[in-house]
């Protein structure tokens, strides 16, 4: 008997109803290379494992900005701050790539990918594996420098909405 027949198909728009009720991290995925420079909202990001330090982030392989991602095989995760909300939109959107990033200050770490200033946390990463599944690729990334802002707090999207986050005083 095959694991099918045991589990009803679960209803796409029933999915994505529940998935909005996971909170997560914002962020911005960026990339520079030959390919040229793109960028895009995640929140399908998370830690694999720290020897050696490894994300992964999910990217729709419809989206513009996949061969410019899958070309390039380097990425920086820009973990958003409370108000970076607009830049967040600006990045999830169909804004022309140039005007996205004129909106916020860069910098840049090993990879050469843009990283974002005041960002909570910057993961500069060398994507060393991607898994299909669906209409998404699953990027490892092997994280080769992070940047880190503890004077900031981080922004959160749960229920469709951005809610930003605050550290409990002790």
């Amino acid at each position: 008997m095959s694991l099918d027949t045991l589990t009803p198909a679960v209803d796409k728009t029933a999915f994505r109803h529940a998935m909005s009720r996971l909170g997560a991290a914002v962020n911005i995925i960026t990339t520079e290379g030959p390919a040229g420079r793109a960028g895009f909202t995640a929140s399908a990001v998370c830690s694999v494992t720290d020897a050696p330090p490894t994300l992964l982030v999910c990217l729709n392989r419809s989206a513009s900005v996949y061969p410019v991602f899958r070309e390039n095989m380097q990425l920086c995760v820009n973990t958003l701050a409370a108000g970076h909300e607009a830049l967040s939109t600006l990045f999830g959107g169909k804004t022309p790539m140039a005007e996205r990033f004129v909106a916020a200050e860069w910098s840049t770490a090993v990879t050469g990918s843009p990283v974002l200033s005041g960002a909570v946390a910057s993961f500069d990463c060398r994507i060393t594996q991607i898994v299909s599944v669906g209409t998404h690729d699953t990027l490892f990334c092997e994280v080769l420098a992070v940047v880190r802002n503890d004077d900031s707090h981080g922004l959160a999207w749960f229920d469709r909405g951005y809610h930003p986050l605050m550290r409990q005083e002790a």
